[in-house]
């Protein structure tokens, strides 16, 4: 029987944007880069207290600064605004990866496939 790795303890737990507490987030991904307040401040170029206040859950960082504060403490964040019919960047960069043999015989096999379903339509 297959079982489900145990959760990895190396990252913050996932959160709907709606349940989202900022504040916790941002106490989480600094313990967890062993950074005080005051250092992550200083990566920022903001102060000590700024960091406490977001924390507390007293100020809210702007979303561009949110995205600061996880790079600064060694994460990324997860969140991407785009519209449905975008191309997903991983499929741009796992084609890119390929070779370039490897990707003719991907658009061949595309190809043979489109025609297979043309006909049957």
């Amino acid at each position: 029987m297959n079982e489900l790795p145990p959760p990895r303890d190396d990252r913050p737990r996932r959160q709907t944007l709606s349940r989202l507490d900022v504040g916790a987030l941002v106490a989480e991904v600094r313990r967890r880069a062993d950074l005080t307040q005051a250092a992550l401040a200083e990566r920022l170029g903001t102060t000590q207290s700024a960091v406490s206040a977001w924390e507390r859950g007293h100020d809210i960082p702007r979303v561009d600064t949110l995205a600061r504060i996880l790079t600064a403490c060694g994460f990324e964040a997860d969140l991407v605004f785009r519209r449905h019919d975008d191309v997903d960047r991983s499929q741009i960069v796992g084609t890119l990866s390929q070779t370039p043999d490897t990707r003719l015989a991907t658009v061949r096999n595309v190809t043979a496939l489109l025609g297979v379903a043309q006909r049957g339509n």
